[in-house]
């Protein structure tokens, strides 16, 4: 399951290099040389870039010297690439849908919950395989040093890695209970729909967003058997995914602002429903014990003023008084519980986070939307699902859990400066 079509490959902050292109900047400042470029490792005392940027004279082909090298360093190439293809760093986005749709539950997370995740991860890396797959064609020409138009994987590969890992995600599914695998269905029909046909027509945006939701529905669903009180950030979650899918339509040859203007206005629609929503779930909970003093004062009214004339009138006043003295006229407004702060000081500063991440990218691609700056927006929008889905968490009172899923935040963020999750 892809956020996007059509990415440049290169982490946010750092230059897009052109198809084909071999001078990309790598992080000790030296030459690196594309994927399939074979022009440092030629014979004839070729000089290649050294990581310390030393130049050093390559031996001649054949000769003992030449081969040590590529003994020592012969399955790294390999395994770069199904790195790449799978784009192992966008996988810290994932364990958050389905901890966020426990949280919203109430429940604990469990075992099956552990289920969930693992599953959610099998079908998100079927989705990454299979989009390469389907567009080995247009990489070609676009992205030529991707892993399959560069034929460092075959394209059976990366099929059959997409079958095995959906067909994986089913069996965890299943393994958490029948109301997960009713929810995992779905997801992996709508992921092989989006790779397959719905990308490029106006439903992708649409699919992506739905396909983001039923992700965090599936740990609600596996830890509760219930997705009805998830189906709330569901919402929210699969709004921002097709915001930034959306964006990324065009992050190839660029085009129109709106989509980034589009997706800036969503950003901050999205914050004030996390953190107005977290604001009303304590509030609510203050008034809602108002509303049981009221009502059992109505409820209870023949019933307190009986009981009053055989106890006493007097100790009845005298109770009202202090009951009165604690909740007030309006209800109970003065009892706070430190939980509660927290828990919504913790879902602001998050939906802080969330908006702090995507809106200057968003804003710089409104006024400029040229494929680099397009490219690094959608990026960020990436980056931030994950304080995103921590704020519905911490929302949820899953104060730890937000915690725990805003630290993959930066995980992800030092993986992707090694591999590209676009």
């Amino acid at each position: 399951m892809t956020l996007h079509e059509r990415t440049c490959g290169c982490p946010d902050g750092t230059s897009a290099a052109a198809p084909g292109d071999t001078s990309a900047a790598t992080g000790g400042g030296a030459a690196a040389a594309a994927p399939g470029d074979t022009s440092a490792a030629t014979g004839g005392g070729a000089a290649a870039a050294a990581p310390g940027g030393t130049a050093v004279t390559a031996p001649p082909e054949g000769t003992a010297a030449a081969a040590a090298p590529r003994a020592h360093t012969g399955r790294s190439p390999r395994s770069r690439a199904w790195a790449e293809l799978l784009r192992l760093p966008a996988l810290f986005s994932v364990p958050g849908d389905a901890l966020a749709g426990t949280a919203a539950t109430g429940a604990p997370a469990s075992s099956r919950t552990l289920l969930a995740i693992a599953s959610s991860l099998c079908l998100y890396e079927a989705g990454m395989a299979l989009n390469d797959w389907a567009d080995r064609h247009i990489d070609a020409v676009e992205r030529p040093h991707r892993p399959l138009p560069s034929g460092r994987i075959r394209p059976a590969a990366a099929l059959t890695a997409a079958g095995a890992l959906t067909g994986a995600g089913l069996a965890l599914a299943a393994r958490a209970g029948r109301p997960a695998l009713a929810v995992a269905a779905p997801l992996a029909a709508t992921v092989w729909a989006y790779d397959l046909g719905l990308k490029h027509t106006p439903a992708g945006p649409l699919a992506m967003g739905t396909a983001r939701g039923l992700d965090l529905l599936l740990g609600a669903a596996a830890t509760t058997g219930s997705t009805r009180p998830a189906l709330p950030s569901a919402a929210l979650l699969g709004t921002h995914t097709l915001a930034v899918t959306t964006v990324s339509r065009q992050e190839a040859q660029g085009g129109s602002p709106l989509p980034p203007l589009a997706a800036l206005a969503t950003t901050a629609l999205l914050t004030r429903l996390v953190t107005r929503h977290s604001a009303g779930v304590t509030g609510g909970r203050r008034q809602g014990a108002g509303h049981e003093v009221t009502r059992g004062r109505r409820q209870g009214a023949g019933h307190e003023v009986t009981r009053g004339r055989r106890q006493g009138a007097g100790h009845e006043v005298t109770r009202g008084r202090r009951q009165g003295a604690v909740h007030g006229p309006a209800g109970p407004r003065a009892i706070r519980h430190p939980a509660q702060d927290s828990g919504a000081l913790l879902t602001t500063a998050l939906g802080a986070a969330y908006a702090a991440t995507t809106a200057r990218p968003y804003f710089h691609a409104t006024l400029n939307p040229s494929p680099p700056l397009t490219q690094r927006a959608v990026g960020s929008g990436i980056r931030a699902t994950i304080p995103l889905q921590a704020a519905l968490t911490a929302r949820s009172r899953g104060t730890a859990t937000a915690l725990l899923i805003a630290a993959l935040a930066p995980l992800g963020s030092r993986f992707a400066k090694k591999v590209s999750v676009t």
